[in-house]
């Protein structure tokens, strides 16, 4: 791995989402690999898609001008890490935003026959690094859609050698123990990505 694209999807710095963001960093750094760190919020990332952008969706090549500096770094990375809470059993608006605004045709995926077929093939592994409020089942219950979104939609239009969904389950209750012990889980993984 020569350059991992961190995506990080929390707007306050002093979250337990922001620790994790740093220990993913902090790993990458180590393994020297050139880590360019995503901060939606910080960048203060406009998730909304444009009715001018939606009606553009399809014309391959100028459908990224409004966001070519964020595919330009997509393209750039070898590796994807999304670090994000699970709010409401979904992303983040904003990170949505984002997989709706630069995973777009000709960039994520390219259409071929009105199959959707990988164009992201240049990223080799795929990490989520997440946090749930409600327990595991929770979770299953209802499906689970960030797992299955990363690991079957961002997935596919990736194809990596390796993924990893770390997740921590019921962080409502979770104590300082269970959190660092995540946090150190966190730093092993990505020091094997």
């Amino acid at each position: 791995m020569r350059q991992a694209f961190v995506l990080f999807a929390h707007p306050c710095a002093d979250s337990f989402s922001a620790a994790l963001k740093d220990r993913v960093v902090g790993a990458l750094d180590r393994r020297g690999v050139d880590v360019d760190l995503c901060d939606l919020n910080a960048e203060r990332f406009d998730p909304v898609l444009s009715a001018d952008e939606r009606r553009g969706y399809h014309a391959v090549g100028a459908n990224t001008a409004p966001v070519a500096d964020y595919v330009e770094r997509l393209r750039a990375a070898d590796a994807l890490v999304m670090v994000f809470p699970v709010w409401n059993f979904g992303y983040p608006a904003i990170l949505k935003g984002f997989l709706d605004r630069a995973f777009l045709p000709g960039v994520s995926f390219k259409l071929q026959d009105g199959k959707v077929r990988p164009n992201l093939t240049q990223i080799r592994k795929l990490a989520a690094v997440t946090t749930y409020g409600g327990t595991r089942m929770r979770a299953l219950l209802v499906g689970d859609p960030p797992r299955r979104c990363v690991t079957r939609a961002v997935w596919h239009v990736c194809r990596p050698e390796r993924t990893r969904y770390l997740a921590l389950y019921d962080m409502n209750r979770a104590s300082d123990a269970t959190r660092g012990r995540f946090l150190d889980r966190v730093g092993r993984e990505m020091e094997r990505l």
